[in-house]
């Protein structure tokens, strides 16, 4: 016998008695475990209600107030529920409510809303769906209603199944229950009246009550469904997962259910009812649920579900749009203008949405010419952290600043659809939509367009190793008992195979997860011309069982298999698109991975740290090198930060190391390693990628909480956006060092590596870096110690060379004497002069165009000033410490003429640190750093 109920009141996880009860007068409250979503069925322990109450006075007929207890993890003995010594999943309390909850007498209580809890509340019992639970507090007057099923339930039985119905009145009434027109029972001078009848045809059977007091007359009704025969018919040709667009008026809906009884359409098309002309057909193989919906009108969204097994209704999960009864009304209008109202009151959960006749986006780029791989320098970025209006049109706007940084490529934090509007975006719920709370679809195309018209390329970061409670997916086949998806779930796993996995672990290894993956990567590429996805915990696809760092790292042929049939997926629809995985598996199972041409990501957060807080443990990062780990192909993306790992800049000024008057605890000296290090990151052949704000130093802690403190529970919380990081000298400086470094990286074929000599001694605390093709050597030398070093610098030859980030040259008679570096003193050399982008101004009348060196002098404690004009005008020079303070001026020179110049700038009166000089010629500046150091 199918028995099953769907209703948009209390479904019967908590019962009252008396029904009608009012905020004075007291009232039993009955909690069934086994209904809503049964976290507590079977349950041993003691159970409590975490409970408070809704009033004239709250924000929202959802706002608590006045809630029992002192806090959510700690046990109230006055919340203690009473387990029934006959059924073990049934729990009462009684109380009189404005006692109970302390409420002041002028204060109207309009609702209880509950929640059940163990002591220390890490199993809750919630209500269908996972919502709060909800029970009126009577008002007074005259009412009456069904109460057994519950009014305005929609019951579904089989056919020759015995119903029955109760009602109740808040007073003494004539009460009368007719079924389907047809009398059923009556009774004068009472306040509850039931009902049973046997139902045997197909269609809604209707039970009406009738209710009079006397002076007041009230009705009200259920239905009882019985389900037709499910109508078994084959898919037609051309119909795809989620909606087809049949024409300006008609949709064609399908769900990929396998093993359920029966699924209906609910929408905005038919009021939210079951209906004959919404039962959906079943495909002979019984996995597809299908129906054609008609009758649209052109352009209109409509809001739909589907109700699976008259119990379950879900949203489509192909949809391109949902709307939330919890997220939609906190998203600002100025995100999402005219966004569609949530249909409250006619349906429960996350709903679809569909369009006929959607406007195409006019894409502005259509000939888009992706980076080449080795010359990726990938921009991780978290839009909710990056801009304060977290939307795709502030981002666009702002798109001028990382082109002049100088990135091709960037990579969003995951924006498909997940639970909540502030997140990270690694609970993902649905995989088709663009989450609202960073705008509208068209916004992000515009978005994506005005990038590719810039020549960036755009990432979107893919979360496909697991799925949260609301995706449909996991709704479908849930295990409430155990709070786990089924065992018979088509998609997921009942426990996760790796230690790594939050919410529900697909298996990848099932085909109907392929099919939908597969889907997901082809639909982002085709609909929003995406250019290629970095998979989240990629590691995690495998349904062998890892328990440990190590079995999750061991060479796994089946995860080859499994990603080499996916990437062979994704050529298949776009031949050129970028296939990272996060995946820090053996070196054997890299090597196989990216010699098949996928990419992997290459964590050297820890080395490149240590490095630039000066400890020699841990500071060899020659593991940024695809080939130091042994691997042919140079698809190893490395990193000194991301979202997951801690900000060099803060782990510098929080622990840094020191010798003497050296700290790197000094924010300057921090910074200027942190230059020392993107020397030396940047350089090394490769693609590469950089976290957010990474480029001004950001020294926020990733464990930051928006009250300053540092706490592991704060990791995902909001950030603070700090763009007046861009007024700061030091910063700025900064920022100029990464630019010019992605410059060289993307413009110079020797860091490609396909046919240059590369080398690295990265081990001691004075580091080499060499490469060399025939059009271009580059030496790279830095010293990571506290305290001075010498280096063998092995230039490639003797010569002149030149100082790429300062201008200044160097002539070399012995490629390998040594050369003593200051504590993070650094130089990038190069073979021939390079101009690094933008210091070198136009020549005009009006602008002149000069570079400018600084070069210190210890034996007469001078800073020697090198600059070439382009056109003669007075020279003058301003020296200022880092945080603006003018501390030395030179008097301007008369009219010097075009062509290389010096000056010498006494440093014997400053004191050690480091200054920025600021030489300027006519209406044109440029400025340097000067170290001082006596």
């Amino acid at each position: 016998m199918l028995l099953v109920g769907w209703t948009t009141a209390r479904a019967q996880v908590v019962t009252t008695q008396p029904y009608f009860f009012r905020d004075n007068t007291p009232v039993t409250i009955t909690y069934d475990a086994t209904k809503g979503n049964a976290a507590l069925a079977n349950f041993t322990g003691p159970v409590y209600i975490w409970t408070g109450v809704v009033t004239n006075l709250s924000t929202s007929n959802t706002n608590w107030r006045y809630v029992k207890s002192p806090s959510f993890n700690q046990p109230d003995p006055a919340a203690l529920m009473t387990r029934s010594a006959t059924n073990p999943n049934l729990y009462t309390i009684t109380f009189t409510p404005r006692t109970f909850y302390n409420v002041p007498a002028a204060e109207q209580i309009l609702r209880l809303g509950m929640l059940f809890k163990d002591a220390a509340g890490n199993t809750v019992g919630r209500g269908d769906g996972g919502s709060d639970i909800f029970v009126d507090v009577f008002q007074g007057g005259y009412a009456a209603r069904f109460t057994n099923p519950a009014s305005g339930s929609i019951q579904f039985v089989t056919a020759g199944t015995t119903v029955g119905a109760t009602a109740n009145a808040s007073e003494s009434s004539l009460m009368e229950l007719i079924v389907n027109k047809m009398f059923g029972t009556s009774g004068y001078g009472i306040t509850t009246i039931s009902y049973s009848t046997k139902l045997t045809q197909p269609g809604r059977n209707v039970f009406r009550l009738y209710a009079n007091s006397g002076t007041n007359r009230v009705n009200d009704s259920v239905v009882f469904i019985v389900p037709p025969a499910v109508n078994t018919a084959a898919l037609p040709a051309g119909t795809k997962d989620g909606v087809t667009y049949l024409s300006s008026t008609s949709v064609r809906l399908k769900l990929t259910a396998p093993g359920k009884q029966f699924v209906y359409v609910l929408g905005e098309f038919n009021n939210w009812q079951p209906g004959q002309a919404y039962y959906m057909n079943r495909t002979p193989d019984g996995n597809d649920w299908w129906v054609d919906i008609t009758g649209l009108t052109p352009g209109r969204e409509y809001a739909y579900q589907f109700l699976v097994d008259g119990q379950l209704r879900i949203a489509d999960p192909y949809t391109e749009k949902i709307l939330s009864p919890t997220d939609d009304q906190y998203i600002p209008a100025t995100t999402y203008p005219n966004l569609k109202p949530y249909p409250t009151g006619q349906t429960t959960g996350n709903v679809s949405v569909l369009q006929t006749n959607q406007p195409s986006f006019n894409w502005q780029v259509t000939n888009f010419q992706r980076p080449k791989r080795n010359d990726l320098v990938i921009y991780e970025l978290l839009l909710r952290d990056f801009v304060p209006q977290h939307d795709y049109k502030t981002l666009r706007d702002t798109l001028s600043y990382l082109q002049r940084l100088g990135i091709n490529a960037i990579e969003l934090l995951p924006f498909n659809e997940f639970e909540g509007n502030e997140s990270w975006g690694y609970n993902p719920s649905f995989y088709f939509a663009p989450d609202k709370y960073y705008g509208t679809k068209d916004d992000l195309k515009r978005f994506i367009d005005e990038c590719h018209r810039r020549g960036i390329a755009v990432i979107m970061d893919m979360v496909l190793n697991h799925s949260c409670g609301q995706s449909p997916l996991v709704q479908l086949y849930f295990d409430n008992a155990t709070g786990k998806p089924a065992a018979n779930n088509p998609w997921y796993n009942v426990d996760a195979k790796h230690p790594y996995n939050v919410c529900y672990d697909f298996n990848h290894e099932s085909a109907f997860t392929k099919t939908f993956t597969k889907n997901v990567m082809s639909y982002w590429l085709q609909e929003y011309k995406i250019d290629g996805y970095r998979f989240d915990l990629a590691g995690g696809f495998s349904q062998v069982v890892k328990t440990d760092d190590a079995s999750y790292a061991a060479y796994d042929q089946s995860r080859i298999n499994i990603w080499k049939e996916y990437y062979d997926h994704l050529r298949s629809v776009d031949a050129s698109a970028y296939p990272i995985l996060e995946i820090f598996s053996d070196n054997a199972e890299t090597l196989a991975l990216t010699d098949y041409g996928l990419m992997t990501w290459g964590n050297m957060n820890y080395n490149y740290n240590q490095a630039t807080m000066g400890y020699a443990d841990g500071w060899d990062f020659s593991g940024g090198y695809y080939r130091a780990r042994g691997l042919r192909q140079p698809n190893l993306i490395t990193y000194m930060e991301s979202h997951d790992e801690e900000r060099l800049t803060f782990k510098n000024l929080a622990y840094g190391n020191g010798s003497g008057s050296y700290s790197v605890k000094e924010r300057n000296t921090a910074l200027v390693r942190d230059e020392m290090a993107a020397a030396f990151f940047f350089t090394v052949p490769g693609p590469k990628m950089v976290w957010q704000f990474g480029e001004l130093g950001y020294d926020f802690s990733i464990n930051s909480c928006p009250d300053g403190s540092i706490s592991n529970d704060c990791r995902t919380a909001n950030k603070p956006i700090r763009w007046d990081y861009q007024q700061e000298p030091a910063r700025k400086q900064l920022y100029e060092v990464y630019r010019s470094l992605m410059w060289l990286k993307i413009n110079e074929p020797v860091f490609e590596n396909t046919s240059a000599t590369y080398t690295q001694q990265l081990v001691n605390a004075g580091k080499t870096i060499h490469l060399s093709d025939p059009s271009l050597s580059v030496t790279v030398i830095g010293n990571f110690d506290v305290v001075p070093t010498s280096v063998n610098p092995g230039f490639q030859q003797a010569g002149t060379w030149y100082n790429y980030l300062t201008g200044a040259t160097r002539t070399v008679t012995d490629p390998n004497a040594p050369i003593t570096l200051q504590p993070g003193e650094y130089a990038v050399y190069t073979s021939r002069r390079i101009t690094r982008p933008g210091v070198l101004a136009t020549k005009s009348a009006q602008r002149n165009a000069f570079r400018l060196s600084a070069a210190p002098n210890p034996a007469d404690a001078t800073a020697t000033l090198r600059y070439e004009l382009a056109t003669a005008a007075p020279v003058s020079v301003t020296v200022t410490n880092l945080l603006g303070a003018t501390v030395r001026t030179l008097p301007a020179t008369s009219r010097q003429n075009s062509g290389a110049h010096e000056l010498s700038l006494p440093t014997a009166d400053l004191a050690n640190g480091v200054y920025l000089v600021r030489l300027s010629a006519g209406a044109t500046q440029q400025t340097t750093r000067v170290l001082v150091r006596h």
